[in-house]
């Protein structure tokens, strides 16, 4: 297990990484230190080319993530919020860049830069005890860590503003119901399954996996043209790749497929 700081840790399971928030006394509110920590581990995980998946998870029992660290906040000058601003940023801009697929394991509180560490990952698996939302206007500022970008490409324009504008916090029910999470687990078993839907995603080529990631993330938003040239080109990345010809002769010769990577 790799630590960085002691407040983030990146645990192995084959070619599934698991990056854990591990700041308990805080309930996982993001510091600087955190920032920093989240932006490294991210960065090496990045350049791994083992790593297929990526599940962010937890070690506190009633909480995902609080958000940013207010304490810490409210001892900042204007001066030092100016200079923490890119290491916050910084932080997000990791997690949403993984060039894997990503998936984050939620229950309990997940609210505000803590459920935007979540809509950074690509799915969101979470147990009944799980509370989500973005309550920054509540408190004078706005999502800052993308979630006026990421809340409404999940579930609409109309929708992300009634939450946003709110501040209100959506319980479980309600947060798969509206898309604001994909699955519900039963209670506890956010990270087990995770874990799990992460394995069955690893078992498929490296180099399909990151050309996927890359044609949805640069696609979305386009219209259909310009979507479909990102396709092409994320094809051609691949269809001559060594994982296709691998992929195509494992199918022939009906067996499971040795990913060269590449």
């Amino acid at each position: 297990m790799s630590s960085y700081h002691d407040v983030v840790r990146i645990r192995r399971h084959d070619h599934v990484a698991e990056l854990v928030l591990d700041r308990p006394q805080a309930m996982n509110a993001v510091s600087t230190a955190m920032a920093r920590a989240l932006a490294a581990a991210c960065a090496d995980l990045a350049a791994d080319r083992g790593t297929r998946t990526v599940v962010l998870t937890s070690t506190h029992e009633r909480a995902f993530c609080v958000g940013a660290d207010l304490k810490e906040r409210n001892s900042l000058t204007d001066a030092d919020l100016h200079r923490q601003r890119p290491v916050a940023r910084a932080a997000y801009t990791a997690v949403l860049d993984l060039p894997v697929p990503t998936i984050a394991a939620v229950h309990g509180y997940a609210l505000g830069g803590g459920f935007e560490l979540a809509l950074a990952c690509d799915l969101i698996v979470a147990d009944p005890t799980a509370v989500v939302g973005l309550p920054e206007v509540s408190v004078g500022v706005i999502p800052g860590g993308g979630g006026t970008q990421l809340l409404p490409r999940r579930v609409g324009a109309a929708r992300a503003a009634e939450l946003i504008f709110s501040a209100r916090r959506v319980a479980a029910e309600e947060a798969h119901a509206l898309g604001l999470v994909d699955r519900l687990t039963a209670e506890g078993e956010d990270r087990t399954e995770a874990l799990d839907l992460a394995a069955r995603i690893a078992g498929n080529s490296p180099v399909g996996l990151r050309a996927a990631k890359r044609a949805l993330r640069l696609g979305h938003g386009l219209d259909l043209r310009a979507g479909l040239e990102v396709e092409d080109a994320a094809w051609r990345t691949v269809a001559f790749s060594g994982d296709r010809a691998e992929g195509v002769a494992a199918f022939n010769e009906k067996r499971a497929p040795q990913w060269p990577g590449e």
